[in-house]
């Protein structure tokens, strides 16, 4: 870990001694996403420096609205850092501009994850970063809300139609909205419209490279979203889904797809809520979800690149990353006996696994961004009405090409 190393008179006195010698360990510089240093992660990087004596892993943290920019306008500059925890959604780009190297995994590496994760960091055949978080999404509902609206509040719905319905009947029957639409110009807009896609069986981009985000499937889940809207919050396009969360948990609004962070903050709600699996297009062969993952990846040009890799193994191993998820509340990224202790433990949890077999990974193209915002002006037009579902699926399609 970065160590703070003061030089008092005693201290310069002995240039030659072991304390100057540790001085000139080689740093491995480490960018953490986040607000704090993952206490986790702090034991676990000391427990490498140990076992790698010489290197001294010096951690930046840095808020997710600028790390991600920070790492690669420095790698850019030809002044990379060594490791650097990011969004996996980065990876197709950095890579395609050789800005970070690959970390392939086996065969038996890869099939120790779920369905999917290892899809999250893969491109061209190969691996470009180590999985270290795991976000599935699931559906939450007001029991109060359910029964003041006429409807049966231990049973949540089951697919789109019943989704829209129960909606519908909230917002006509109470005083609350019946769903958290989320439709601001901010990235989650993009994931909230991937929960549609992927519980219908559609895909932005296959395993060809080809846009595929202008299917049949696809305009089952754009059509649906903008059916819900009538049933929403007043003006979607103002709110991002940390905002919709908090209607839903001031108990004025029937239903929102969130992630499993939400059951820590309902537990002391004053209404009766529930979990289920995300509700089903008619497409569907599945339940299913967003699968999102952040992911460690390795920069080139510092020439620690491999004790860096050998790092980045070691965080994201399965007895680490472990600990890290329970640290964290996150969704583990492996099965096993910690996912059998979490759900017996809490219940509630099993919905964020149930849709991960027929899930879907954050698209990677060669600019994210890009694709964000294109995302974001799809579901944007469509919701405020501004365009037609079938329209504005077409012209994303299209204005992705350049991005892919």
């Amino acid at each position: 870990m970065t160590k703070s190393r003061i030089l008092g008179g005693a201290v310069v006195a002995l240039l030659a001694s072991t304390a100057y010698a540790a001085a000139q360990d080689q740093v491995i510089s480490f960018v953490e996403c986040g607000d704090t240093p993952s206490p986790v992660h702090v034991s676990t990087i000391e427990a490498w420096e140990a076992a790698n004596p010489g290197f001294d892993v010096q951690v930046e943290v840095v808020g997710w609205g600028q790390c991600q920019d920070k790492v690669t306008t420095l790698a850019v500059a030809g002044t990379p850092v060594g490791l650097a925890y990011i969004g996996s959604r980065a990876l197709k780009q950095l890579a395609s501009n050789d800005l970070i190297v690959d970390m392939p995994m086996t065969d038996e590496e890869k099939a120790a994850y779920y369905p999917y994760v290892a899809d999250t960091v893969t491109f061209d055949g190969t691996q470009w970063g180590r999985p270290v978080a795991f976000s599935t999404k699931a559906l939450y509902w007001n029991k109060d809300l359910f029964a003041a609206a006429g409807l049966d509040p231990e049973v949540p719905p089951a697919t789109w139609a019943d989704e829209i319905a129960a909606a519908k009947a909230i917002e006509e029957n109470t005083d609350a909205d019946g769903f958290g639409v989320v439709a601001k110009t901010f990235d989650n807009t993009m994931h909230q419209f991937l929960h549609w896609v992927y519980t219908n069986d559609g895909l932005v981009i296959d395993a060809d490279n080809n846009i595929v985000l202008d299917s049949p499937q696809n305009l089952e889940a754009i059509t649906a979203l903008r059916d819900i809207t009538a049933y929403a919050e007043e003006g979607p396009t103002a709110y991002e889904q940390n905002e919709v969360r908090a209607i839903f948990l001031d108990g004025k609004l029937g239903m929102i797809h969130a992630a499993s962070g939400t059951l820590n903050l309902l537990k002391d709600s004053p209404f009766k809520w529930g979990v289920a699996q995300l509700p089903l297009g008619p497409s569907a062969k599945g339940p299913g979800t967003l699968l999102i993952t952040d992911s460690m990846a390795v920069f080139k040009g510092t020439g620690y690149e491999d004790k860096a890799v050998d790092l980045a193994k070691f965080l994201t191993n399965p007895e680490n990353q472990s600990a890290y998820e329970a640290e964290q509340g996150l969704t583990p990224l492996r099965p096993g006996a910690a996912v059998d202790a979490i759900i017996a433990a809490d219940p509630n949890w099993k919905p964020f696994f149930d849709g991960i077999a027929f899930g879907g990974p954050e698209p990677l193209l060669t600019d994210y961004l890009g694709l964000q915002n294109v995302m974001i002006e799809l579901v944007q037009s469509v919701v405020t009405g501004q365009a037609e579902p079938a329209a504005a699926l077409t012209k994303a399609a299209a204005d992705l090409e350049q991005y892919k």
